[in-house]
């Protein structure tokens, strides 16, 4: 079993969380477990204030780069009207807190709502007007 020689995220308490982060002590991807509750902390505070699409599709490629996780955020197949018909889903990574998998989607949704060109961006970027 090789440990990390970087710092790594606590384990959350027993039956608290259901991220599998012990079937990662072994031989596989350990990046998550460089999120820490403060880089967390840095991540979230960054993903509210994002100041355009491209700095959106950054922080996507950074996501994956750094950490392994895989963010989607599309327009919902039924007529957007407002934020909720966003779709922004993280694709299941083991050591991925179930806590983090909430807060990454409500923290890009906040930021949404502070700069709504990104979401217009968003919906020109996904052909909005492709039946009309």
């Amino acid at each position: 079993m090789s440990t990390p020689t970087f710092p790594t995220r606590q384990p959350c308490p027993p039956g608290a969380c259901d991220c599998g982060r012990e079937a990662l002590l072994g031989p596989s991807d350990m990046r998550i477990l460089r999120l820490t509750r403060e880089e967390e902390k840095r991540l979230l505070e960054r993903l509210e204030n994002l100041s355009s699409l491209a700095d959106l599709e950054h922080m996507q490629r950074k996501l994956y780069d750094n950490l392994g996780i895989r963010l989607s955020i599309s327009p919902s197949f039924n007529e957007v009207r407002t934020m909720r018909g966003i779709a922004i889903q993280i694709e299941d990574l083991p050591g991925l807190c179930r806590k983090t998998r909430k807060s990454i989607p409500a923290a890009i949704r906040r930021s949404l709502d502070k700069q709504p060109e990104i979401l217009y961006r968003l919906l020109d970027a996904h052909d909005l007007l492709r039946d009309a």
